[in-house]
Parts: structure tokens; sequence; C-alpha cells
């Protein structure tokens, strides 16, 4: 637990940089500002992962050994997936005060076959992380990680305005 409340304070600091722009703060908030903010808020997590990851998961010098490169393989799939979910974000941020019905239609599919492939790629993972730790660590980490992520979604989801607003 008390790894956990570290790894929410680095995440807050994090979320809450005074380098960062939020982008639903005022009526004045475009698209740029949206891009920004995205791509400063994923480099902090993404520079943090490992650490928070290594922190919350004790892994033996053996385990390590075999984890880290799973990992590493795993982080650039999800993360392919994830940059098509963000860019969907970031599309809509461009055009949110002008979408038309199609653009927000074509979004919403977007959003959810990219919510559908992270889930898969997860899914597929559980397997291949059980064959290099034990099961009760890989849960862990899948917990850690789902939290990570989860973080991050809530950042993007609670500063993305409403279509028109």
């Amino acid at each position: 637990m008390m790894k956990f409340v570290f790894l929410v304070c680095v995440l807050v600091l994090a979320f809450t940089s005074p380098n960062r722009v939020a982008f639903a703060q005022t009526e004045t908030a475009t698209g740029v500002e949206t891009v920004k903010d995205l791509t400063l808020l994923r480099r902090d997590l993404r520079a943090e992962k490992k650490q928070l990851i290594a922190l919350n998961v004790p892994l033996t010098e053996t385990e390590a050994t075999k984890f880290w490169p799973v990992y590493d393989q795993y982080v650039a799939e999800i993360t392919k997936v994830y940059d098509d979910f963000y860019g969907s974000v970031k599309e809509y941020a461009a055009k949110q005060k002008v979408i038309t019905d199609a653009e927000s239609s074509a979004l919403m599919k977007r959003w959810a076959a990219a919510l559908v492939q992270i889930a898969q790629t997860r899914q597929k993972y559980i397997p291949i992380f059980e064959k290099v730790i034990p099961a009760k660590k890989a849960a862990v980490f899948m917990q850690v990680d789902r939290r990570l992520y989860a973080l991050i979604d809530l950042q993007v989801v609670s500063e993305t305005p409403l279509l028109g607003q």
C-alpha cells in the first residue's frame, strides 16, 4: 500500500507540473495546447514508469533479467495502440468546436477500436509474463500497469472539453 501511495504522489506531481498547461481550464484552450499537454503528460509517465513498476513488483535478479526484455516488448506494442488512441484525442482537440457528426462518429469508433486493441494486447501478454515471472507477480505488474494507464486516461478525459464547449 505504501508503495502505491508513493506511486500516486509521483504521478500527481507529474500531472500538476508547472510546465504543463491544462487544456480545459479556459474557453480559449486550443488544439495546440492540448497536443502540448498530452505530449508532456505521456513523457512524464514514460520517464517514471519503469521505476514505479520496479518499486511495486519485487523481482529477483533472475526474474528481472527475464522480465524487463518482455516488458520492453509489451511497452513498444501497447504504445503503438495508445499512440492511435491519443492521436484521435489530438484530432478531436483540434476540431472540437467545428467537428461534424460524421467526424464525431468516426472518432467514437476509432476510440472504441483502440480500447479493444489495448485490452487484447494486455490479454496477449498475460501468458507471456507468466512464463518469465510467477503468476502472482505478473498479476501485480498488470495491476500497476493498468493503474498507471488509468491515471493518464483519467487526466486526459477530465481535461478534454465536451464537444462544442
